[in-house]
């Protein structure tokens, strides 16, 4: 599964988002069971942002960042003790615009089961692993229709032993389920069945489009 993986991430050509926006980038850690998970953080209670909600390490670039590769390392380091050495990367994910106007470019990584992980207290309240086939069998509960410049996107929701991974790491799921694993999903397409819940519609700046030229 994983090898199949790595070369369809080699082979694809993710979008990035043109524009002048401050950055961020997230690391999806595979982790390589048996039967391989996902690696997701639960967010403490206290923060202004993103308070308790479910996501992938990661976070803002700061200036001494090299490049947003190494922002995604050095965020999960920070957060969950993850070391940069054990983190195979095996492809990037497009970029996806964040409700807070920031550009988050997710990478995709490969580490080894049970690995001494520590969560930041101040930060991180719990990390906790997902088996991938949960989400290659599509267990969402719903799809939140999220209206963005006139333009609908189906995003799910994924519950899992009393947590929810959705909004913008589902919306990076989407993608690495779609090329990663050849699923019949997309943002842009209503799912086959299921219940569709409604949002109210948001606006982005015009300068953050696609951009597939690099």
């Amino acid at each position: 599964m994983l090898e199949k993986l790595r070369e369809r991430l080699q082979a694809h050509r993710p979008s990035r988002l043109s524009g002048v926006h401050p950055q961020a980038a997230v690391l999806l850690p595979i982790v390589a069971r048996a039967e391989p998970t996902l690696l997701f953080t639960q967010r403490t209670a206290h923060l202004s942002q993103h308070a308790g909600q479910v996501a992938f390490p990661g976070g803002k670039r700061e200036p001494e960042d090299s490049d947003l590769l190494t922002t995604a390392l050095r965020e999960t380091r920070e957060e969950i003790a993850l070391a940069p050495e054990r983190v195979e990367i095996i492809g990037r994910l497009s970029d996806v615009f964040s409700l807070y106007g920031l550009r988050v470019t997710p990478f995709v990584g490969v580490i080894a089961p049970d690995l001494p992980l520590v969560a930041e207290p101040g930060e991180i309240e719990a990390i906790f692993e997902v088996p991938l086939r949960h989400f290659l069998d599509d267990c969402r509960s719903h799809t939140d229709v999220i209206p963005v410049d006139d333009r609908p996107w189906y995003v799910p929701s994924y519950p899992f032993e009393g947590r929810t991974i959705w909004g913008l790491s589902a919306m990076m799921l989407v993608e690495l389920l779609a090329v990663g694993f050849e699923c019949d999903i997309a943002l842009d397409r209503k799912p086959a069945q299921g219940e569709l819940r409604y949002h109210p519609q948001r606006r982005r700046s015009i300068a953050a489009r696609p951009d597939r030229s690099s």
